[in-house]
């Protein structure tokens, strides 16, 4: 009860939730990055209660440099802040808020740093999800269907979550914009920067002061990534992920239904990556990581890619509305990608 003495929405015991609730229980959720107050739909509170979308809460977003960095939020909060864009901007379209909360299903443990072990693909095996018990019966008891969620995620047509001409879309926006603010990079208040957005062609417009705010975080993103604080715990990752495989009883699609807490308890249990993964929690800083010269145990590693999604400058492309904007982006190309990672 509230204080006039009248029911509060949430629960259906009556109690209740707080308004950043990932259960599904309230009719509303709020965003805590964006403050974007979300009006659940039924199908999106059922989505929120199946195993795929619960397992997101157990998944860390940064991965591996969640050990290195304060990145320590969860997949499944981004999924939601997804969903909290795609709501502001196109609240009407069902399914493509159904995609929004889908689009990362398929992610590994530790989500990206153990992408491609083993052929392991985070979009084929979501794309199987999607398709599969329990989600699709979900979809299409609320008359959407599957196929056509799969579709918008493969991006044809193209739509604001997944436009692939390298212009932002409303998943890598979140994902800037939610790493910036843990990492101490963003100035501006992500509500106030909200305002100022659109879409334009299913891509990211804005004004030019703005762009250059999107842009930063884009840099920001991209040294992250090829830092030691992601490269060297991820590196490790890697290489524990193949020993597990080769050593332990477990087959390559039941590692990728893990979340992270069953990840690193097979790891440490494995007599073969035991050692490895108590050091890489207790002493990540005996790692050292260059692009350059190595002793001779060194590990190679190489990063799979370095994002660089470019926003409109209402509504026309950098290199026509603000060329050193352009330039700086492509400047993301001259940062390192392939490295040697290895203990003292």
């Amino acid at each position: 009860m509230d204080d006039r003495g009248e029911r509060k929405p949430g629960g259906p015991d009556g109690v209740g939730c707080v308004p950043s609730h990932v259960a599904g229980r309230a009719r509303e959720f709020t965003d805590p990055l964006w403050r974007v107050r979300v009006a659940l739909r039924p199908v999106e509170a059922e989505l929120l209660r199946t195993a795929p979308l619960r397992r997101l809460h157990s998944v860390a977003h940064a991965g591996a440099s969640a050990l290195t960095t304060l990145q320590t939020y969860s997949r499944l909060e981004h999924t939601l802040g997804v969903l909290a864009l795609v709501a502001h901007f196109r609240p009407e379209d069902e399914p493509l808020r159904a995609a929004a909360l889908l689009h990362d299903i398929g992610h590994l443990p530790l989500s990206h740093s153990a992408e491609g072990v083993a052929g392991l693909d985070h979009h084929a095996l979501g794309a199987r999800l999607l398709r599969s018990d329990p989600v699709r019966p979900v979809l299409e008891r609320h008359g959407i269907g599957a196929e056509h969620v799969a579709a918008l995620l493969a991006g044809d047509p193209p739509s604001p979550l997944t436009r692939r001409s390298g212009l932002l879309n409303l998943d890598h926006l979140d994902s800037y914009v939610r790493s910036g603010r843990s990492a101490g990079q963003l100035d501006e208040d992500p509500a106030r920067l909200l305002a100022r957005l659109r879409l334009a062609d299913d891509a990211v417009s804005t004004d030019r002061a703005t762009a250059a705010t999107l842009v930063s975080l884009v840099g920001a993103e991209a040294r992250l990534h090829t830092s030691w604080d992601n490269v060297a715990p991820v590196s490790v990752v890697r290489h524990l992920v193949g020993r597990l495989l080769e050593s332990a009883p477990l087959s390559p699609a039941a590692l990728a239904r893990m979340t992270d807490a069953e990840l690193w308890s097979a790891l440490a249990a494995c007599p073969a990556t035991r050692a490895e993964t108590a050091r890489l929690h207790h002493e990540p800083h005996r790692l050292h990581v260059t692009t350059a010269h190595a002793p001779a145990t060194a590990r190679p590693f190489a990063l799979r890619k370095i994002y660089r999604s470019a926003p409109l400058v209402h509504g026309r492309p950098l290199a026509s509305s603000a060329p050193e904007l352009a330039r700086e982006l492509d400047g993301l190309g001259a940062l390192p990608t392939e490295f040697r990672v290895w203990w003292d």
